[in-house]
């Protein structure tokens, strides 16, 4: 690293967990964040930040007035732009030594497979059901580290998973597809900060593993209340059942 990096993350540096070996690693990873609104702008924003090498973002939508309530990475210029140029651009203002590209697609099939197998780690920090389960089933079949999170009205969840078929457990093996209820933000509403605080877990989670450190998420579910400034932890079992990571019939 020169002296403008050396500078830039010098107080992560000191850190022991991170020290120049993990800041290295930083600077020759790559992550994959699957959405840039509430979660995926902060999360993104942390990476980028914190010298994360490569960064893709994904995410079809274009910036709307009632994004900016809480999609930080967005500005109220942004509005009828696509989401991923508009927090392109913020990334790189933060960090201009981050590569970011930017993908105004939703990922699938092929080339969601493509994008995932070309990533140290994956954030999903998308807003349907559907596409979790599309970025699970990539990462169980090509052993990508998923850093799962979700938030509505003013609870959130985050989850870290690292499954092959057979090993799990995975995204699947918590929430069967059939019969899966889904609300959205724009029926039942979301606390600011809620989006903030989960995509900053999940920024810290991806860190770790990039870093080469173990994920205190693996195979946990960390639940935030913040009505009510709880936090509690669950273990997630593989379900030998299970249609993406269960044992092979």
């Amino acid at each position: 690293m020169d002296d403008e990096q050396l500078l830039r993350y010098s107080r992560q540096i000191l850190l022991p967990q991170v020290g120049i070996e993990g800041q290295e690693r930083l600077r020759d990873s790559h992550a994959l964040v699957v959405g840039v609104g509430g979660l995926g702008g902060p999360a993104a924003l942390y990476l980028a930040a914190a010298g994360v090498g490569r960064l893709t973002i994904a995410d079809p939508d274009r910036v709307e007035l009632s994004n900016l309530q809480r999609q930080i990475a967005l500005r109220t210029a942004d509005l009828g732009r696509p989401k991923v140029e508009a927090a392109r651009a913020t990334l790189r203002a933060l960090n201009p030594l981050v590569e970011v590209r930017a993908l105004a697609d939703r990922l699938a099939g092929a080339a969601l497979r493509a994008c995932v197998a070309d990533a140290d780690v994956v954030l999903d920090a998308s807003d349907n059901f559907a596409t979790r389960f599309d970025v699970n089933c990539a990462c169980v079949d090509t052993g990508t580290p998923l850093v799962s999170g979700a938030a509505i009205r003013m609870e959130g969840q985050v989850a870290v998973f690292h499954a092959r078929r057979g090993a799990g457990p995975c995204y699947r093996c918590l929430y069967m597809e059939q019969g899966t209820e889904e609300e959205t933000c724009s029926e039942t509403g979301v606390f600011a900060p809620l989006v903030g605080v989960i995509g900053s877990l999940q920024a810290a989670e991806a860190l770790r593993i990039l870093t080469g450190a173990a994920a205190p998420l693996q195979d946990r579910l960390l639940v935030v209340d913040l009505a009510h400034a709880q936090w509690r932890t669950l273990r997630i079992a593989r379900d030998p059942g299970c249609p993406v990571c269960g044992e092979p019939g």
